[in-house]
């Protein structure tokens, strides 16, 4: 899963940093814990203030006015000291709009996109458990490992297509020692490799459709549902996803006619491959067609589940919904991946014992994505609380006001740049940034669901290149590749993905 340096660990432990290296950059956890402590002492500085807000609840523009703080130095302390708490299952008072974790009101915790990350977490590893997911990608690359072209574009196409519903990112580290000789094999170079893997990923993951721990997250922070903006991001995959896999095979055909304008150069025994020798992975069993399958389904299902159907098909955001429309949020898909972690577990005859303990490991493995999120929902607690959260949105709509809303989408993937490299972690950015980012979204009168689409392909735009991510730094290292000669190799890549991008964005606000 794309969850920034939530599992840098496993990177950390495939490759070891270079001897001498003394600066570490610190995780999503502590990083959070400091903005946590930044925004808390802001919150003296910055003057109280809100907007009247509509029956939904929305702030109306135009009505900010600044308020008299009523909370005492020990309240504030207690806001920090309880932030975790509030950001899991802090409750706001409907009268006061103060959050807490003994209150009466409307649950503004996110404690169901926490139990939710657990469970699509435990339902990954028991798909990993079987080994389906694994064999059947190495099944696919030796079969195409004597047409270069279509080996890379298939690889390139099934990690996108994973990347961009369930977010498969660091699950990649285990395919270099795949990919790379059957790269080489066929008169390639390392780079060549590294290119396939990060960033077929990495795209699928910055076009995330459905990707519950981008686009989920971030469609919760704003109040919307997981299905809205699915066309725009769809198309939107489609073609950036074209353009990437063509990037890489022109560079690919450019080394295998000329090796000397290799960015990456050859190890020795580099050219010594042979793509019809390499060892033929063993075949698919019955069970792991049958776990495929069931993954195949449960996505499909995941993704009927969340669509608004009527607006997506006519255009109308407030079309009445079909009656075979389910309206699926975080509660019940969370119960789809706990039901789908069993059945697999059961088909694939784990028995009780290994099937609990496998559904605990994987919950185990997405306690720090969780909890990142957790924290940074806290942040917005203590901002909501000292009442600071208004005024920073006001301070913003100052910026953008009078800008046409195709400016404004371009401008929400510009700012969110910098904060997806301070934050890796696209769960802790969405949740961070998206109480700002969605409101003013209204102002300008952009559907929410643009701002979504923006925010997310500035994070997965930044996860391709940033040292931050286990993803690059751990994937250069496994590839013996230079990170230097990286991003020479990516940034003419990136610099048209910036381009398209702006477009897609500009052309969602106006189209919407």
């Amino acid at each position: 899963m794309d969850r920034g340096d939530d599992l840098s660990t496993r990177a950390d432990v495939e490759a070891e940093p270079p001897a001498g290296r003394k600066f570490t950059f610190p995780s999503a956890l502590t990083i959070l814990v400091v903005v946590t402590l930044g925004v808390w002492a802001l919150a003296f500085l910055v003057p109280p203030g809100v907007y009247d807000r509509n029956e939904e609840g929305a702030p109306v523009q135009g009505t900010y006015h600044r308020v008299d703080s009523d909370q005492s130095f020990v309240d504030r302390l207690n806001d920090l000291f309880l932030s975790p708490v509030n950001g899991l299952y802090g409750v706001q008072d409907a009268e006061t709009g103060v959050v807490g974790p003994d209150l009466a009101g409307e649950l503004y915790g996110s404690a169901g996109v926490f139990l939710f990350v657990l469970a699509i977490g435990a339902f990954i590893t028991v798909v990993f458990a079987t080994g389906a997911l694994d064999r059947g990608i190495g099944r696919l690359a030796h079969r195409l490992r004597d047409r270069g072209a279509l080996l890379i574009a298939g690889v390139m196409l099934v990690f996108s297509l994973l990347g961009t519903v369930e977010g498969f990112a660091e699950e990649t580290l285990g395919f270099y020692g795949l990919i790379i000789p059957l790269m080489l094999a066929l008169g390639y170079d390392r780079m060549v490799a590294t290119g396939t893997i990060i960033l077929g990923a990495g795209i699928g993951v910055l076009c995330s459709t459905v990707n519950p721990f981008a686009t989920g997250v971030a469609s919760s922070a704003a109040d919307i549902s997981l299905g809205d903006g699915i066309v725009l991001r769809a198309v939107m995959w489609v073609v950036l996803t074209a353009v990437t896999i063509a990037y890489v095979i022109r560079y690919a055909n450019r080394v295998r006619r000329n090796p000397e304008r290799s960015l990456s150069g050859f190890l020795p025994g580099d050219r010594e491959h042979n793509a019809a020798e390499s060892e033929e992975p063993p075949e698919l069993t019955r069970l792991h067609q049958v776990v495929l399958v069931l993954v195949a389904l449960v996505f499909a299902f995941m993704i009927f589940s969340v669509v608004p159907w009527a607006g997506a098909l006519t255009g109308d955001a407030d079309a009445t919904p079909y009656g075979f429309e389910l309206g699926w949020s975080f509660p019940q898909l969370a119960a789809l991946f706990l039901v789908a972690a069993v059945l697999v577990g059961v088909v694939a005859r784990f028995g009780e014992q290994k099937l609990s303990s496998t559904i605990i490991q994987g919950a185990a493995d997405f306690i720090s994505p969780a909890l990142v999120i957790v924290l940074a929902r806290g942040v917005t607690v203590i901002m909501n609380n000292s009442q600071i959260t208004d005024t920073v949105l006001h301070s913003i709509e100052g910026v953008v006001s009078g800008t046409s809303s195709a400016l404004f989408a371009v401008f929400v993937f510009l700012v969110n740049l910098p904060l997806a490299f301070l934050i890796p972690s696209t769960s802790g950015h969405a949740t961070l940034a998206m109480p700002i980012l969605a409101p003013l979204a209204d102002f300008a009168g952009v559907s929410r669901a643009v701002v979504v689409t923006a925010w997310q392909a500035a994070s997965g735009w930044m996860n391709l290149w940033v040292p931050t991510t286990a993803v690059t730094i751990g994937g250069v290292a496994l590839a013996k590749i230079g990170y230097d000669r990286y991003l020479r190799f990516v940034w003419p890549l990136l610099a048209v993905l910036a381009v398209l991008i702006c477009g897609f964005v500009a052309l969602g606000a106006v189209w919407t």
